[in-house]
């Protein structure tokens, strides 16, 4: 089976922004002077009564296990694809359940990527199980469809594993113009798949969940309820498509979507919109704090969106924190890494991997 069509990842092209330090100084580089605190997301912060960004209790543990994908979406801010061979060993993931074991968080979200397409995702997802862990798989849908993973729906539901998948529209043009043409009945047939599995029909073992991205450079709608009926409404009169919840959430400005911004000329208009959206009821609720990002590779990160940008986190000697030396009391008593990109998740309504913060 032949993949949607879609962009090309920057390492595949060797291009500017393949560079994660040509992605900070790019986004340093918009000229802000104009706007409240010159664009500084600390200084906010600061006048938000915030004088820190620091972790709150950990509850999600959040593990990328790899870049590969069988899609090259024009918004992935992973910039994955099938030319991205990263893919996390089985000693990282023993590491990996060793860290669980020391916290008390109560969610594993897995994610790459297309998590699925890593040689040792089954093994994780049924030793997170065997913890009674809450198990979050991020799927991109058409990957349900290849030859060897179509038994995944009925797999999934046996674990109760929670299946958040993309889904920019439930309108054809609008997603195939972000994920590539063809994805969008692509995915229509993996969501009848797992709707024949149990899934989106109100079991919260079997918990199916929607997310939808902005096109372009716009914010995710504010009107969730609403949103989420339109989407009900609008999948079940034309593809008999049940689902539980929507979450809509906003397109960074890293990776592709950065690379898109700047070529496109909404590069400065984007920052500007972020900058003047900022919610300060949004800070208490950022993934950040409650959450522990994990690579491909084991390194840590306070967040998913920090970690594409390896914006690390060191521990007490100034050297990077890997998953092997995990360490929860340093890492409950750290400091958040922030920057220009952090805009993104204050944005409005907020946006985090859970969709809407206030």
């Amino acid at each position: 089976m032949s993949s949607p069509t879609a962009a090309i990842s920057l390492r595949k092209r060797d291009a500017f922004l393949s560079s994660t330090q040509h992605q900070i100084d790019l986004l340093e580089s918009v000229n802000l002077s104009h706007l409240p605190n010159q664009g500084n997301f600390e200084t906010t912060l600061k006048q938000n009564d915030w004088q820190t960004l620091t972790p709150s209790k950990l509850e999600i543990f959040q593990i990328n296990i790899g870049k590969l994908c069988n899609m090259t979406c024009r918004h992935c801010h992973v910039d994955a694809g099938p030319d991205r061979r990263e893919n996390m060993d089985r000693e990282t993931i023993d590491a990996c359940l060793a860290a669980l074991d020391q916290t008390e968080a109560h969610t594993v979200d897995i994610t790459g990527g297309a998590p699925e397409l890593n040689p040792h995702f089954r093994y994780l997802v049924d030793q997170c199980v065997i913890r009674g862990k809450h198990v979050i798989d991020r799927c991109n849908l058409t990957v349900l469809l290849l030859p060897n993973m179509q038994d995944l729906p009925e797999w999934f539901a046996e674990r109760g594993v929670e299946v958040v998948c993309s889904l920019p529209h439930y309108h054809q043009p609008n997603t195939d113009k972000q994920r590539g043409d063809g994805t969008f009945e692509q995915s229509i047939k993996a969501l009848t798949h797992l709707n024949a599995a149990g899934y989106g029909q109100g079991n919260p073992t079997r918990k199916l969940t929607l997310v939808s991205n902005p096109e372009e450079a716009n914010l995710s709608c504010n009107q969730a309820a609403l949103l989420e009926q339109m989407w009900k409404q609008g999948l079940l009169e034309n593809h008999n498509i049940t689902f539980d919840r929507l979450i809509a959430i906003n397109n960074m400005p890293i990776s592709r979507h950065l690379e898109w911004l700047e070529q496109s000329g909404n590069l400065q208009t984007y920052m500007e919109l972020l900058v003047n959206s900022f919610n300060p009821s949004t800070i208490s609720g950022l993934m950040c704090r409650n959450t522990i990002s994990v690579a491909w590779d084991g390194r840590l990160f306070d967040c998913d969106f920090n970690q594409m940008l390896d914006l690390e986190i060191q521990n007490e000697k100034g050297q990077y924190s890997h998953i092997r030396d995990f360490n929860p009391t340093f890492l409950s008593q750290r400091q958040i890494i922030s920057g220009r990109h952090c805009f993104g998740c204050t944005a409005g309504k907020g946006s985090s991997c859970s969709g809407e913060i206030a």
